[in-house]
This record gives structure tokens, C-alpha cells and sequence, in this order.
């Protein structure tokens, strides 16, 4: 089992195992209808216990794999209630160095700056930590809070990727937004 913890001034950032599935399955819960615009059609199962013992498996076995670091968000005064997660996937080693970056937010924590100071600090994971050289987010052009998001970390815009993923029941159109890592000793 991968466990890690990271700090920063006000959060908590965990890997989580299935014993956290009741946590995961009363964050996913409470978010359903916010995140709903941003997310893929999800089956009643997705709200079940097992679902989500199961997805955190997989997260593990990904993780042992070094494919992914998923880490969930906690209130350092709330240690016990999730309020997000930021996940590093599909993270590719050799040549490439790169991986893909997904977040999410509880919908009563938004513009209370908790997103960015944990992705600056998973940013920092994935370059120092992990030493990836890229890191992309793929962002649907209507998402405006979750471009200047990336924008205020200093990711840059590569392009418009047509239909790229399948959000709510219909393909979306994603831009393609990158941060590289300068460090010369890659």
C-alpha cells in the first residue's frame, strides 16, 4: 500500500486506501450535482461503498505501478472530511516524462484559494519528487475559473483538442494547456 502525506499552510494532501471509501463516497455524494457539468455520466453504482473501495484499488495498484499519485485534499482543521482531490495520471516515463493532471473541488470550498495551493504543491511533487519533465490538463473552454487556475500557475495553452473526452453524455472540446519543468539537470 502507497501511503503519502504532504502539508501545506492550510491543507493536507493524502493518499488514500479503501478503508477511506465511507470518506470518498460522502465527498462524491456531496458533489454530485456540482461536479455533474464537469464529469463523465456516472451509474448509481459509482455511489455505492463497494464502487468506491474499488476505484481506491485501482488508485493503489496504479500508484504501486508508478502510473499515478492521486492525493485527496483535507482542511487541516477538518482532518477527517475530504474537500477535493488532484490527481497526476497516465504519468509516462522514458522519453517522455510527462503526465496528465485532474482536480476537483468541493463545490462549498470554490474561490477560497485551497485548488491552487495544493496544485503548487503537487507541481512541486511532480518535478522535484517525481521528476517529470510535462505536465498536462486538458480544460473545457467554458471552464473559466479552471483556466485561470492553471494560468495563475504558469501553464500555457497548446491548443484546442476537438471533442477530446466525454463529459455529462457528450464529447467536449478541451484545451491543452502545459507546464514544463526548466530544470536543466532533467
Amino acid at each position: 500500500m502507497i501511503v503519502k502525506q504532504y502539508v501545506t499552510s492550510r491543507l493536507k494532501l493524502r493518499t488514500l486506501d479503501e478503508k477511506d471509501a465511507p470518506q470518498v463516497l460522502d465527498y462524491v455524494v456531496r458533489n454530485e450535482q456540482f461536479l455533474f457539468p464537469w464529469e463523465p455520466l456516472r451509474t448509481p453504482d459509482y455511489y455505492t461503498l463497494e464502487r468506491q473501495r474499488e476505484l481506491l484499488r485501482f488508485d493503489q495498484s496504479s500508484m504501486a505501478l508508478e502510473q499515478l499519485l492521486k492525493v485527496w485534499l483535507f482542511k487541516q482543521a477538518e482532518p477527517n472530511r475530504i474537500i477535493g482531490s488532484i490527481a497526476l495520471s497516465n504519468i509516462v516515463r522514458g522519453a517522455f516524462q510527462s503526465c496528465h493532471l485532474g482536480y476537483k473541488l468541493d463545490g462549498e470550498e470554490v474561490n477560497r484559494g485551497y485548488m491552487e495551493e495544493a496544485l503548487r504543491a503537487v507541481v512541486s511533487i511532480a518535478f522535484e519528487e517525481l521528476r517529470l519533465h510535462r505536465i498536462e490538463a486538458n480544460i473545457m473552454p467554458r471552464n473559466g475559473a479552471s483556466l485561470r487556475l492553471v494560468e495563475k500557475l504558469n501553464f500555457q495553452p497548446e491548443g484546442l483538442a476537438r471533442k477530446y473526452l466525454k463529459i455529462n453524455g457528450k464529447w467536449e472540446d478541451h484545451i491543452h494547456m502545459t507546464l514544463i519543468n526548466e530544470a536543466p539537470d532533467l
